[in-house]
C-alpha cells in the first residue's frame, strides 16, 4: 500500500489566495467551494502539475505521460481506472475527501459513448469530450475545522514537494490583469426557434416518446484578458458549492455549479453513494416578502415537484446499477434550496456502493446526469441532439475528483463558461414537461445564467 504524506500550511478563509501561488503551474486545477461567501461547500481541492493527462475526442484517447503519447480507442472510463491504478491502493485518511487521484472533467458529449447516442450537430469548441489530470499531490481546504494540509503520494518527486512548498511560503503579489468581453452574449437559437423547439418536445410527451427533455440554448461572446480575472467576478457575484476554475493553454472552465452530480464517501469502511437533483428553479426576490413568495410558491408548485420527482426516479434506477439492492433511500424530497440569484427545489438520493463496484463505475453507469437530459435519458438525448444544433461540450458533463482511495466528487456543469479560441461560451435550458409554458421556460433558462452573463457584460467598456 502505497503511504500519504501530510503537512499542514496556514489556513486562508478564502482559496483564491491560495490558488493565485500555484495558477501557473502546468494543468493547474481549482476545485473551488465557493467560500467564504456560498452558504454551502466545506472543502476546496487545489492541484498542478499531473503526472499523466487523459484526453478524449470521439472514440480516441490520447494518453500523455512526461515526454510519451499513447493512443486508444478502449473505453474512457477503462482507461482512466487503469492509469487511476498506478498509484493505488492507498490509505483512506478520515475526513478528508481528496489526497491523490484523478481531477478533470467528463463533458456531456462523452455521454454519447455511454448511452450509445450519436450527433452529427456542429461543436461549439475544440476541447475534448473528456480530460482528466493523475495528480499525485493535493492542497485541501476544510473550512468546517478551518484547517488547510498538504498531501502528497509516496511516488510524488521530491522536486515538485519543494516547488509547492516554495510556492505556498512565497505568495505573489496579485498578478490578475483586465478581462472584457468585446461584444454582449448572443445566442445561437432565436427565440421564435427556441419556442418552436419546446412545442416539438411537448409533440414528443403526448406521443409517448419521453416525459421530459432537458433543452438548453447556447449563447456566446468574444473577449480579451485574464480569465483569472474573469473567474474572481463571477464567483464574487454568484459564489456555489461546486465550482472550479481550470485554464490550460488558451482554453478554460470557468464553473459556478450550484448542483452535485455524485458523491461517494467511504464511511465506516462502506462507500456511500449520494446524488443531489435540482429541478424545479425561481428568481429570487426584490424583497424580504418577494422573496419568501417565490420560495413558497415553488415549494408548492405540482409541476416542478413532478418534474423533480421524475428525475428522482431516474437516478434512484441509475444508482441501483452500482449500489446494493435495497440501499437506495430518499433522505430528502423537494428540499428549497438559496443561492443568490435563484431558489432551486433539490431533491436527495442515496446508497451503498456493491463492494466490487469502483466510484468510476457508479460515475460511468449514472452519466450524463439525469437532471440535465430528461426521462427516459436515451430516447431524451436523442431529441436533444435533433433539436439544440450545438453539440453541449463540457456543459451538462461533470467537474470533480476521483480519489485513489476511491472516494469521489462531481457536480453537473451547469452555471458553466467555457473559453476557447478568445470565445467563450455558455447555455441556459430546463426541463420541459407536458403543462411547460413556453414564456415562463424561457425566461426560466435565462434567469439561471442572468447573473453570469451581466458579471461578464458589465466589462464592455
Amino acid at each position: 500500500m502505497f503511504k500519504i504524506l501530510s503537512e499542514e500550511v496556514p489556513y486562508q478563509a478564502n482559496s483564491e489566495l491560495l490558488f493565485e501561488c500555484l495558477r501557473d503551474l502546468p494543468e493547474a486545477i481549482w476545485l473551488d467551494s465557493g467560500k467564504p461567501r456560498s452558504l454551502q461547500g466545506r472543502f476546496d481541492i487545489i492541484s498542478a502539475c499531473p503526472k499523466s493527462i487523459i484526453e478524449t475526442k470521439g472514440q480516441q484517447s490520447i494518453i500523455r505521460c512526461e515526454d510519451q503519447e499513447t493512443e486508444s480507442t478502449e473505453d474512457p472510463f477503462e482507461i482512466s481506472a487503469k492509469l487511476l491504478s498506478e498509484i493505488q491502493p492507498i490509505e483512506t485518511l478520515s475526513d478528508v475527501p481528496f489526497t491523490c487521484g484523478l481531477i478533470g472533467y467528463f463533458g456531456y458529449d462523452l455521454g454519447r459513448q455511454v448511452e450509445a447516442v450519436s450527433s452529427t450537430n456542429d461543436s461549439a469548441t475544440q476541447l475534448p469530450d473528456m480530460h482528466l489530470g493523475l495528480y499525485v499531490w493535493s492542497l485541501v481546504i476544510d473550512h468546517e475545522l478551518r484547517k488547510t494540509t498538504l498531501y502528497f503520494h509516496s511516488t510524488c518527486e521530491q522536486s515538485l514537494i519543494e516547488l509547492i512548498r516554495s510556492r505556498l511560503a512565497n505568495a505573489p503579489a496579485r498578478q490578475s490583469q483586465a478581462f472584457k468581453l468585446t461584444k454582449c452574449f448572443a445566442s445561437t437559437v432565436s427565440k421564435q426557434r427556441y419556442q418552436q423547439d419546446i412545442g416539438r418536445i411537448k409533440d414528443y410527451i403526448a406521443e409517448g416518446d419521453c416525459y421530459q427533455v432537458n433543452y438548453a440554448q447556447h449563447l456566446s461572446a468574444p473577449y480579451s484578458g485574464d480569465l483569472w480575472q474573469a473567474y474572481l467576478d463571477l464567483r464574487q457575484a454568484n459564489p456555489a458549492p461546486y465550482s472550479a476554475f481550470w485554464q490550460w493553454n488558451d482554453q478554460a472552465i470557468l464553473s459556478l455549479s450550484p448542483e452535485r452530480f455524485i458523491q461517494a464517501k467511504s464511511d465506516h469502511g462502506e462507500i456511500k453513494a449520494q446524488t443531489k437533483p435540482i429541478k424545479g428553479t425561481v428568481l429570487r426576490g426584490k424583497t424580504v416578502e418577494e422573496d419568501q413568495e417565490n420560495a413558497i410558491r415553488l415549494l408548492n408548485s405540482d409541476k416542478d415537484r413532478a418534474e423533480n420527482l421524475m428525475i428522482v426516479d431516474l437516478l434512484r434506477n441509475d444508482l441501483g446499477k452500482s449500489c446494493v439492492a435495497g440501499s437506495i433511500k430518499v433522505p430528502k424530497l423537494f428540499d428549497l434550496e438559496s443561492f443568490p440569484n435563484v431558489h432551486h427545489l433539490v431533491s436527495t438520493v442515496t446508497g451503498k456502493l456493491k463492494p466490487e463496484c469502483s466510484a468510476l463505475d457508479l460515475l460511468q453507469g449514472c452519466f450524463p446526469g439525469g437532471s440535465i437530459t430528461g426521462a427516459p435519458k436515451k430516447r431524451s438525448m436523442e431529441i436533444i441532439d435533433q433539436l439544440e444544433p450545438i453539440q453541449r461540450s463540457i456543459y451538462c458533463g461533470s467537474i470533480g475528483y476521483i480519489c485513489a482511495s476511491n472516494q469521489m466528487d462531481t457536480n453537473i456543469a451547469i452555471r458553466t463558461v467555457i473559453a476557447d479560441n478568445s470565445e467563450l461560451h455558455c447555455w441556459g435550458g430546463g426541463g420541459i414537461v407536458a403543462d411547460s409554458n413556453v414564456d415562463s421556460e424561457y425566461e426560466e433558462s435565462m434567469n439561471k445564467i442572468r447573473l453570469i452573463l451581466d458579471t461578464l457584460e458589465a466589462s464592455i467598456t
